[in-house]
């Protein structure tokens, strides 16, 4: 089976992969989504879009369908693990759509992209190919060939991996990366809202943060649910799958000395699951030719700094404009797309992981020390350096010509 050379193959159906393929639908570009799973619905739980991931789902069109299956968040909060006491993060609700022009969001991973989907077949019925793994790939002057497992051959003008952490693209290209275990291993679980007692109703995102773990909690579907993630260093668990299930008293466990609000958490959660957090090194470059990458196979980070998703958003916008402003020269629309993204990236994966020693810090488990160490950490100074410089970026508007 053969496709015409002009299609863009896109491998994983994500929400990276299904950002680019629509905005590069919406520019003009036949689409060739190529997906390993046999139906759509990504595993998972919740997750965050700040105003510069919103912005580019805006962009598509999408923000009144985005509004319906979205919880907008009134803002964000730092709680000390074992007092409960709060310190205010920032502000969300209006004076995000203030700040940044457009609101602080929370979804269900099952809930994006499936209105993405719908969108991408909208323009093309047959766009999304399911059961189609990359196998291999060969570069041409003029198109990519992919042989997929069940042995077909597609082809495309160009080729974008949005295939994750196990990217078979990024592989192709440039070899297996091996993973390094960071020595956290992450829980996580969904609560009904009628589990909870009402104080923790709230619409914030609540990062607890303790001596060698921390805990991130914040509502999804309007609040009928509670998205529960808990990351504590334990070097006993180095399987990386969202899948593996884990137990409530084995998740108590590992939280037992924490404040009663996380053991109400945990006992509200019907199945946790468990995965180890790996990270692996960053590529110093991921465009070859026709080929490139984009999201967690081009830049895996750490989910402490609520910008995995949204990284994959910026890159499928920032991606789909260089394209099309490169028509006459697709590799040269590649290589522009990875030089506007890379420093940003790379911050972010940065900044990640400086996270992670900050959430885990020792001084925690001093009773005096703590209050000091969050009033530094945090001050209003401290948070507009680490986050006002994600916020304010916009994809659709950097220069790609």
């Amino acid at each position: 089976m053969t496709d015409r050379p002009s299609r863009i193959l896109v491998a994983g159906a994500g929400i990276g992969g299904l950002t680019c393929a629509l905005a590069l639908q919406q520019r003009g570009f036949d689409v060739l989504v190529l997906e390993q799973a046999t139906q759509l619905g990504e595993v998972g739980a919740g997750f965050q879009i700040s105003a510069n991931g919103v912005h580019c789902l805006h962009d598509l069109g999408l923000a009144d369908a985005l509004a319906r299956i979205a919880t907008e968040a009134d803002g964000k909060q730092i709680r000390l693990w074992s007092t409960g006491q709060t310190w205010k993060l920032f502000d969300l609700g209006a004076e995000s759509v203030e700040r940044y022009g457009d609101p602080d969001y929370m979804l269900h991973r099952a809930d994006l992209p499936g209105l993405l989907a719908e969108q991408v077949r909208l323009h093309q019925p047959a766009a999304i190919r399911l059961g189609a793994r990359v196998a291999s790939l060969t570069q041409r002057n003029d198109h990519v060939e992919v042989r997929l497992e069940n042995g077909d051959h597609v082809t495309g003008s160009a080729l974008i991996g949005a295939d994750g952490v196990h990217s078979r693209v990024r592989s192709a290209l440039f070899g297996d990366t091996p993973a390094q275990f960071t020595g956290c291993l992450a829980w996580r679980g969904l609560i009904r809202r009628d589990r909870l007692p009402a104080h923790l109703h709230a619409r914030l995102g609540t990062n607890w943060i303790g001596p060698g773990a921390h805990v991130i909690h914040y509502p999804l579907r309007q609040g009928a649910l509670m998205n529960f993630v808990g990351i504590v260093e334990r070097s006993d668990w180095q399987l990386e799958s969202w899948t593996q299930r884990g137990s409530v008293e084995e998740c108590l466990n590992d939280f037992r000395a924490w404040h009663p609000d996380v053991h109400h958490l945990i006992q509200g959660i019907d199945q946790p699951y468990k995965w180890a957090l790996l990270s692996r090194r960053p590529l110093v470059r991921w465009t070859e030719g026709r080929t490139t990458l984009l999201g967690d196979a081009a830049h895996p980070t750490l989910p402490f700094l609520a910008q995995g998703a949204v990284m994959a958003l910026e890159d499928a916008i920032v991606l789909a404009r260089c394209l099309a402003a490169h028509r006459s020269d697709l590799p040269a629309g590649l290589v522009r797309y990875e030089a506007l993204r890379h420093e940003r990236t790379s911050k972010i994966v940065e900044g990640s992981a400086a996270n992670a020693a900050r959430f885990h810090n020792p001084l925690l488990a001093d009773p005096v020390e703590a209050g000091r160490y969050v009033d530094r950490e945090w001050d209003a100074e401290a948070v507009r350096q680490r986050y006002e410089w994600l916020f304010r970026y916009d994809a659709t508007a950097v220069d790609v010509a």
